[in-house]
């Protein structure tokens, strides 16, 4: 397969990339920061404390709309417009 991915940021946890014949980017997170996620929201699953529940859903949240951000910039650097509704915080 001879199709090159578009790169819209830099390569970092988790880069812009647009896939050929794709009409939107996705972003890549690599397998460590996934499996980071992944562990944060297990272990919240099974918190019984609401204080740290809660401080577990924050830094995945915070990692997630992080990602976002980067998203949408590179979009609007590339001049793609994102047709559903942006992130507003």
């Amino acid at each position: 397969m001879d199709k090159v991915a578009r790169l819209l940021t830099p390569a970092h946890n988790g880069a812009v990339v647009q896939l050929p014949g794709r009409n939107y980017p996705g972003v890549v997170i690599q397998g460590d920061t996934l499996n980071n996620l992944v562990l944060l929201l297990r272990d919240q699953k099974n918190e019984t404390n609401e204080d740290e529940k809660s401080a577990m859903v924050d830094e995945v949240l915070e990692i997630l709309e992080g990602s976002l951000r980067d998203y949408f910039s590179a979009c609007a650097e590339s001049g793609i417009d994102i047709p559903w509704e942006k992130m507003t915080k």
